[in-house]
C-alpha cells in the first residue's frame, strides 16, 4: 500500500469521526432544548430568538471559515474548530439567564459554522485522494451521531439524570474525542499547492456558478427543513391522524434520508453526479406531490400516500448536498470559499424555511405552504444538473476525472 492511500484511509476514518461528533453535539443540543426552556422559562418567542441567533452565528462563521481553510488548510481549521464547537456547548448549558444565553448562543453558532465548513472541505480532499465517491456516507454518519445524541439524552432523562449536567459533561468530553480523529487527518499540502493560485479550470470558481450551486443547496435544504418541521404536523392537522401516529411521518422521512446517505456513494458511483442530482430532484418532487394529493385520497389510503411521499422526499434530498460538495471538490483548486458560500446558501434555507412556511400556513393553509418546498424540490434538479455539469467541464484537463471510476477499498 502506497503512502498516499494509507493517509487517505486514515483520514477517511478521521472525517467519519468529525461528522459523527458534530452530529452528536447537535443531537444533544436539540434533545436538551425542552429542559433548557424549562430551566430558563424561555417560551416559544425567546426560544425562537435563541435558535435564530445560533443560525446567524453559524452563517457568519461559515463565510469566515472558507478563506481560513484556503489560507491555512482544512486540517488546521478542523483541529481548532472541532474541539471549539464542543467546548462552546458549555455556554448554553451553563447560561444563568436569558440575557446570558443570547450572547452564548451566538458563540455556539460560531463554533458550529467553522466546524461545518472545515470538515466538509476536508471530506472533499479525502474524496480526491480516493478517486471515487465517499462523501455521502459522511453525512449519513452525521445523522447517526444526531440520533445517538438524542437517544442518550432521552435515556439519561428517563434514568432521572439532569439534562444540564449531561450537556456540561459532553462539552468537557467531546473536545478530547476530536483529538484522536484530528491526528489522522491528511497532512497539509505544500504551500505551492495551497496558495490559491489555481489555473482557469482548477482555481477559483466563477461567482455565477457558485450562486447556481447555492440556489440548489438552498432549495434542497429548505425542502428538507420543511419535512423536518412540518411532516408530523401535516399528518396531525391535515390528515387528522392520532397523536401517536403523526410523528411516524417524520420518522419515515428521516430513516429514508439516513439510509440513502449511507448508500449514496455507491449510487453516485454507478449513475454519476449529474444523473444523481437530477434523479434526487425528481424523486423529492414526486414525494411532495404525493404528500400534497394525500388529503384527496380515500380514507384508508391517505396516510399511506403521505408516508410514501415523505419517504420519497427523504430518498431524493439525501444526496443533494453530498453531490454538490463533491462536485466543488472535483473542480480542483482551493475549495474553502466555494464550499463556505454553498454551505451558507443551504443553511439559509434551513433558517428561513420554518418562518416562511409558518407564515404561509397561518395566512392560507399548511397544504398551500407545502407547495413551496415541492416547487423547490424541482429547482434542485433544474439548477443542480447544469451547475454540476458546468463544474465537470471546469475540471477538464486539470483536476482528477470528474466522474471517478469505482476503486478497491
Amino acid at each position: 500500500m502506497n503512502k498516499s492511500l494509507a493517509e487517505a484511509r486514515r483520514a477517511r476514518v478521521a472525517v467519519f469521526g468529525f461528522f459523527f461528533l458534530a452530529g452528536f453535539v447537535m443531537g444533544l443540543w436539540a434533545a436538551g432544548l425542552p429542559s433548557l426552556d424549562e430551566r430558563l422559562h424561555l417560551g416559544p418567542a425567546r426560544l425562537s430568538g435563541v435558535l435564530l441567533l445560533i443560525s446567524g452565528g453559524a452563517l457568519v462563521s461559515m463565510l469566515v471559515a472558507g478563506p481560513l481553510v484556503d489560507r491555512y488548510s482544512s486540517r488546521r481549521v478542523c483541529w481548532i474548530g472541532g474541539p471549539f464547537s464542543g467546548l462552546v456547548l458549555l455556554g448554553p448549558a451553563l447560561a444563568p439567564s436569558y440575557g446570558a444565553l443570547v450572547a452564548l448562543a451566538v458563540l455556539f453558532g460560531l463554533g458550529l459554522g467553522v466546524t461545518e465548513v472545515a470538515m466538509n472541505a476536508h471530506s472533499v480532499e479525502v474524496e480526491r485522494r480516493y478517486g471515487r465517491p465517499i462523501i455521502s456516507a459522511f453525512h449519513g454518519t452525521w445523522s447517526l451521531g444526531g440520533a445517538v445524541g438524542g437517544g442518550l439524552t432521552s435515556a439519561a432523562l428517563h434514568a432521572g439524570l439532569d439534562a444540564q449536567m449531561l450537556l456540561v459533561t459532553a462539552a468537557v468530553v467531546v473536545p478530547f474525542l476530536y483529538v484522536p480523529a484530528a491526528r489522522l487527518l491528511l497532512p497539509d499540502p505544500p504551500r505551492h499547492a495551497s496558495d490559491g493560485s489555481g489555473t482557469a479550470s482548477g482555481g477559483s470558481l466563477r461567482w455565477g456558478l457558485i450562486a447556481l450551486l447555492g440556489v440548489a443547496a438552498f432549495a434542497g435544504h429548505l425542502s428538507e427543513g420543511a419535512a423536518i418541521d412540518w411532516s408530523a404536523l401535516h399528518a396531525r392537522w391535515v390528515l387528522e391522524t392520532g397523536p401517536a401516529l403523526a410523528p411516524l411521518a417524520y420518522t419515515i422521512f428521516s430513516a429514508a434520508m439516513t439510509i440513502i446517505r449511507l448508500l449514496g456513494d455507491t449510487i453516485r458511483a454507478r449513475l454519476g453526479s449529474v444523473r444523481t442530482i437530477g434523479l434526487a430532484g425528481a424523486l423529492a418532487t414526486a414525494g411532495y406531490v404525493l404528500v400534497l394529493v394525500s388529503p384527496l385520497v380515500g380514507e384508508p389510503l391517505r396516510v399511506a400516500c403521505a408516508w410514501t411521499g415523505w419517504g420519497l422526499a427523504g430518498v431524493g434530498l439525501a444526496t443533494v448536498i453530498p453531490v454538490l460538495f463533491s462536485a466543488v471538490g472535483a473542480a480542483g483548486g482551493p475549495v474553502g470559499r466555494a464550499l463556505a458560500m454553498v454551505t451558507a446558501f443551504g443553511y439559509s434555507g434551513l433558517l428561513l424555511g420554518p418562518a416562511v412556511l409558518g407564515y404561509v400556513a397561518e395566512s392560507w393553509s399548511l397544504p398551500v405552504a407545502l407547495v413551496i418546498p415541492g416547487i423547490l424540490a424541482a429547482v434542485v434538479a433544474l439548477t443542480g444538473v447544469p451547475a454540476v455539469r458546468a463544474l465537470h467541464h471546469h475540471a477538464t484537463g486539470t483536476a482528477p476525472t470528474p466522474e471517478p471510476e469505482p476503486a478497491r477499498d
